[in-house]
């Protein structure tokens, strides 16, 4: 008894002992976990809070350190989701500023921060096509250049702002990469737009450095082509094997690698063209010496080897009777067709003999003429040494490089186009391009009936009058001209509705890699919408700024700017001898004023708009000059030795992210284009002209004059007859 009562109290107190154990073993755990938990706990707020800081400081810190925190600073606990969100942020906004468009907040897509830049380049190409290929081809270039440093994003957006801000005011409808909802940007705040990209830009670049590489020693050589010293990259077949058929891709299509060959220059050499206007009668025959030019001509009479020339008989031409008596016979049947008056911008499909843009230039009518990749005798290159504005591109199942709404007339000379096979999507570009109320004239020597009843449904479906339908006795031929109707009304009077309107959110300048469409856009009808109002005659209109043109007093500001650095600069201090300049490219326009500026001397511009920057061409075309969209990272659509000037303003420090993988491939463009002879004036940042200055001497061109204050510079060089 004595011992289980014992044993009982030992039980007993075990467990009241044992409770009391535990209880402090407990209470002792828990006092060093909050110990514990509130030193970590501190350490991790106030590391929270430098993190924070460290991204939000490199915004007003030079490019060097901003880009050193960006790559150095490793993962922190808390911190790498905050940088992810932070900079998807920053590149939504810039998809934001740059096109108009809504896009997907940045907690919708955090998990793809380092592929944003990526999309946004892309996005940058407003009037591009997701599916393009494009991408493809630039993938394939090969990337040596760093990006831009942030001081050259604030320089450029300093000596920029104004052009910028010109940029803004026709940047209408930028189309969005696989995203047709655009929002209108004219009536955007541009000094906040211009802020959210600078400040977007310099937060999100990750790696800074110059454009070109300082170190960098280039050796040149030509290009051993098919098309040797004719060669068209993106538009002609490099080399094949076998007997290929075709020497021009069906669509537009660039080399896998980068062109860094020179292009040679004719087997008899290239001679100094002749002037302007002398240009018009007659050129250098061995300028545009080509095998089916030289049996093309033996057949014609409008064109005649003359010794060591090619002569153009006066009033002679592919229409029987002379262009005169054919563009009098317009007239006739027309008579509110007023050349030089209301029709100032034309577009002469399929070139052939130029004697139209030659006889509509007599009577103030700036005539682009669209060389097709059909042209194999390269009459196109004949006109543009005649001195006549002209461009090369394929035209089957993508746009034409040019906005909605532009051209006055569209003419059509038996250029040999069944308009209305592939569901009539070629006569529907050219509906696209047309300005409400404009005119497309199509003249056929040789047409069956079924081809004439299908264009006369085609036209009728979307809505063109037809204003004469005559054969002219004189010239032999027959002459159609319609007109595109003014008003959408017309269009719901159809009985079928085919074909239909495109969507309210289709882009009518969307071009550049964009797929030839088979709906009608709707005319626009506001006063505050482009296309409303016929513009002012010729040469009022130049200087005349419809309502839709915002910001209209900055317009004025900035062909007044131009005019003075023309005429107090470029033909007086240059050196340049403009009685040889006829053909001048402006490869960054804004509002087409320095191709204002030198309306007066006796040249044309083509004013080219990149696909990246804000779509201002529609003003430009509104004034009364011509232009085309482009992309500076492929070559353009014309042949070698093409202009006897190239004019770049802030080009290359505009290039934003790097766009292309080769910058210098540019520079190897501009010596494509320009002949020998020619010059180039380069204005941009310093630290972009030395290096730029390094490479042209390499090409063997002659610096003529440089000149720099406040980081800002300017570069005129002359390119030499020197090929490697």
């Amino acid at each position: 008894m004595a011992i289980a009562r014992f044993g009982r109290q030992v039980k007993r107190s075990y467990q009241s002992y044992g409770f009391f154990v535990k209880l402090s073993v407990v209470i002792i755990l828990g006092l060093c976990f909050v110990f514990v938990w509130s030193a970590f706990s501190n350490f991790s707020v106030t590391d929270t809070r430098e993190s924070f800081d460290d991204i939000v400081e490199p915004v007003s810190v030079s490019a060097g350190k901003a880009g050193n925190s960006q790559i150095s600073s490793g993962p922190r606990n808390g911190q790498e989701s905050g940088k992810q969100r932070f900079k998807s942020g920053l590149d939504d906004k810039v998809k934001k500023s740059v096109n108009g468009s809504v896009v997907l907040k940045p907690e919708e897509r955090p998990e793809k921060v380092e592929s944003a830049g990526v999309e946004r380049r892309g996005d940058e190409d407003s009037r591009s096509s997701k599916g393009s290929g494009e991408g493809k081809n630039e993938e394939n270039d090969g990337s040596e250049v760093k990006e831009v440093t942030k001081e050259e994003e604030e320089e450029d957006g300093r000596n920029d702002k104004e052009g910028e801000e010109l940029e803004s005011d026709g940047n209408e409808n930028e189309e969005v990469e696989g995203d047709p909802d655009l929002v209108n940007a004219e009536n955007l705040d541009q000094e906040t737009l211009d802020e959210e990209i600078e400040s977007s830009v310099k937060k999100t670049n990750k790696i800074s450095g110059p454009l070109f590489d300082p170190k960098a020693r280039y050796t040149w050589k030509l290009c051993n082509t098919r098309s040797k010293y004719n060669y068209i990259p993106c538009i002609d077949i490099e080399s094949g094997t076998g007997k290929i058929q075709s020497y021009r891709h069906h669509e537009r299509s660039c080399p896998r690698s980068a062109v860094m060959c020179l292009v040679p220059l004719p087997h008899d050499g290239y001679g100094e063209p002749v002037h302007w206007p002398e240009s018009k009668m007659k050129i250098l025959y061995k300028n545009v010496a080509h095998p089916k030019l030289a049996s093309y001509i033996k057949s014609q009479d409008w064109v005649v080897e003359s010794g060591e020339y090619l002569t153009f008989p006066s009033n002679l031409s592919v229409f029987k009777g002379g262009i005169q008596h054919y563009l009098e016979s317009i007239e006739e049947m027309v008579p509110d067709i007023e050349w030089g008056k209301n029709i100032r911008v034309a577009l002469d499909i399929g070139c052939q003999d130029s004697s139209l843009a030659a006889s509509l230039l007599e009577k103030n009518v700036l005539t682009l003429t669209l060389g097709l990749k059909d042209d194999l005798v390269d009459l196109t290159q004949v006109a543009l040494e005649r001195g006549f504005p002209a461009v090369v591109s394929p035209f089957a199942t993508r746009r034409l490089p040019f906005p909605s709404g532009v051209f006055d007339t569209i003419h059509c000379g038996d250029c040999s186009i069944s308009w209305h096979s592939n569901g009539g999507k070629l006569i529907l570009e050219m509906n696209r391009i047309l300005r409400p109320g404009g005119y497309f004239i199509l003249s056929t020597k040789h047409s069956t009936i079924e081809a004439e009843e299908a264009l006369s449904m085609l036209t009728s479906s979307i809505c063109w009058n037809i204003l004469a339908d005559k054969s002219d006795e004189v010239s032999d031929i027959g002459v159609k001209i319609y007109q595109k109707p003014e008003t959408n009304d017309i269009y719901e009077l159809r009985r079928k509705k085919v074909p239909a309107l495109c969507k309210e959110n289709e882009n009518p300048d969307a071009t550049w890699y964009f797929p030839l469409k088979t709906c009608l856009h709707t005319i626009p009808e506001g006063i505050e919408q482009r296309g409303t109002e016929w513009p002012a005659e010729w040469p009022n209109r130049l200087n005349v700024f419809p309502e839709w043109m915002n910001d209209q007093e900055k317009l004025i500001a900035d062909s007044e700017h131009w005019k003075a650095i023309v005429n107090n600069s470029y033909l007086i201090g240059m050196g340049i001898d403009w009685s040889a300049i006829r053909n001048v490219m402006d490869m960054k326009a804004i509002s087409g004023g320095f191709a204002a500026a030198l309306a007066d001397q006796k040249i044309w511009v083509m004013n080219i708009v990149p696909v990246h920057a804000p779509n201002t061409l529609p003003i430009i075309f509104e004034r009364g000059l011509i232009g085309a969209y482009h992309d500076w990272c492929e070559s353009f659509g014309s042949y070698p030795r093409s202009y006897d000037l190239l004019h770049a303003d802030h080009l290359f420090s505009r290039l934003k992210n790097n766009r292309c993988k080769q910058t210098i491939t540019i520079v190897v463009e501009m010596d494509r284009l320009v002949r020998p002879s020619g010059w180039v004036i380069i204005r941009d940042k310093v630290e972009i002209l030395n290096p730029l200055e390094d490479i042209l001497r390499s090409l063997h061109w002659d610096i003529r004059m440089t000149f720099a204050q406040n980081k800002e510079g300017i570069l005129c060089a002359q390119k030499t007859i020197w090929r490697p």
